[in-house]
């Protein structure tokens, strides 16, 4: 178990505005997505915790071991604090063998025991035929392999690793994710994963923590965190979903409805509580819950006319991306079946909408 309690400020530059990251969290076994957009702490909260960075206030507990606390002066050197650190670029040293740099990680042990460990690791990360092999002569997921190794071979009590997926296609991609389930399960460790990647969250992440400009803006499982963000500025963080702002025309208790002014157009909610009728608020609604269909003739309840601008095709799935940055996802077959409509609708389920 991990407990961090991290101030560090920076002050502005000639060329660079201040930055204050002022986070708390504290996480068991299994993995933390630490999500957010650049520049927002992510990378620095990893430093602090493998000592790199010497926060100015606060403290870090691992386990039973306090690694950092500045009212008692404690700051245990890097060496000494058992943080396996995955770096982007892999820090692998260029001039080493695979098998040279996991030697480099465990070179105070007994010779013995250091061989047997080092073969240990080279076949559970499947590298034991790419052991004489300098780190040019490796793919980006064999050299990811190889950093993930190193950074075990020690027995570390924290796995930290900064974007490793970062420049992997979807096949290394996929790889990755399955090596770092079984870190999950063999040597069960916190693990802190820095990401910018939803989708890697929702695979790999049992909490996720979401950072902006150095603070905790919202944390808990992958699905609670989409299905319920905090604010607007979380659901804009997320990605994931269409904002409208609108304002209150109708509210109905008795009904569990609403009426909402969208543009030109009303389209209906469900009843807001504590909500008054002119208010103006934002809804986020996915674009998998909208659906987009041919409009003819009049318009349908909840519907609203849409210009459609441009599609991206999947295997699967196609998005329609419609003026006013509405974004629409339905399945491939109903694309086929409808794409060559001149003029559209977009329907709003009701009970899709969600007040931010």
């Amino acid at each position: 178990m991990i407990q961090a309690r991290l101030r560090r400020q920076f002050p502005a530059g000639s060329d660079s505005a201040a930055f204050s990251l002022d986070i708390e969290f504290a996480t068991k076994d299994g993995i933390t997505a630490l999500f957010g957009p650049s520049g927002s702490g992510k990378t620095l909260t990893l430093d602090c915790i493998a000592g790199f960075v010497r926060p100015d206030e606060g403290r870090i507990l691992l386990d039973d071991l306090i690694l950092f606390d500045a009212q008692t002066r404690v700051n245990v050197p890097p060496r000494q604090r058992r943080c396996g650190y995955v770096f982007q670029n892999y820090a692998l040293f260029p001039h080493m063998t695979l098998r040279r740099n996991l030697a480099f990680a465990v070179e105070m042990w007994p010779r013995l025991e250091r061989h047997r460990k080092i073969a240990g690791m080279l076949e559970k990360f499947r590298l034991t035929d790419l052991a004489g092999r300098k780190p040019h002569e490796l793919s980006g997921g064999q050299k990811q392999r190889c950093s993930i190794a190193r950074a075990m071979i020690g027995g570390p009590k924290i796995l930290l690793l900064d974007e490793p997926a970062a420049g992997l296609d979807a096949p290394l991609r996929a790889e990755l994710y399955e090596i770092l389930r079984q870190v999950r399960a063999e040597f069960g460790i916190p693990m802190l994963l820095v990401t910018h990647s939803m989708d890697e969250c929702f695979e790999l992440a049992d909490q996720m923590l979401i950072l902006r400009e150095g603070r905790v803006v919202q944390s808990g499982p992958p699905a609670n965190v989409c299905d319920r963000p905090a604010n607007l500025d979380v659901a804009r963080l997320l990605g994931i979903y269409n904002i409208l702002a609108v304002e209150i025309r109708s509210l109905d208790p008795s009904r569990n409805t609403s009426v909402l002014r969208y543009g030109d157009f009303d389209i209906g909610g469900e009843y807001y509580p504590g909500r008054l009728r002119g208010d103006r608020i934002h809804v986020a609604v996915a674009p998998q819950q909208l659906r987009a269909v041919p409009k003819e003739g009049k318009l349908a309840p909840h519907q609203m006319p849409a210009q459609l601008l441009r599609v991206i095709e999947a295997p699967q799935t196609a998005r329609l991306e419609f003026a006013g940055g509405l974004n629409v996802e339905m399945n491939r077959s109903d694309y086929e079946r409808t794409k060559h409509a001149k003029e559209w609708a977009i329907e709003f389920p009701a009970r899709s909408l969600r007040v931010l």
